[in-house]
């Protein structure tokens, strides 16, 4: 559904047209028929064509009212552990090559743990010093 609809009470008179402050408004006369064009990337949204038509055939409320267009839909990495949502595929493809390694799909709680994990496992001894701590 276009979000500018004009119902069949229009009469072609223009005065939409006429007093479009955004020229968002035209009309093409071919042969025996004329058109009226809305161009949404033009479109203020001020209402002015809602307002000024005596016939009361332009429906602005669609404007206003608008649902939500499906622009992209992507895939999705989720942590190994818990499932959170991390960020796309294709993302982590771009951050992998500028990073030049391969990004690990952990959220960061579980990528904490990891880090703490290896740190006991590898360095037994100073996983209970803080950080600065002399022995």
């Amino acid at each position: 559904m276009p979000h500018f609809q004009v119902n069949d009470r229009c009469n072609g008179c223009l005065a939409c047209v006429q007093n479009c402050p955004a020229s968002a408004l035209e009309s093409v006369d071919r042969g025996e028929k004329r058109t009226i064009l809305h161009n949404m990337a033009r479109c203020a949204r001020c209402g002015s064509c809602w307002r000024i038509c005596p016939q009361d055939a332009v429906e602005f409320k669609h404007l206003l009212e608008s649902d939500w267009d499906e622009v992209a839909t992507l895939n999705l990495v989720r942590c190994k552990v818990c499932g959170e949502t991390l960020y796309t595929k294709d993302f982590g493809e771009v951050l992998s090559e500028k990073l030049d390694t391969k990004v690990d799909s952990l959220c960061p709680r579980h990528r904490e743990e990891l880090s703490r994990l290896a740190s006991v496992y590898f360095f037994p001894g100073k996983s209970r010093m803080k950080m600065g701590e002399k022995r």
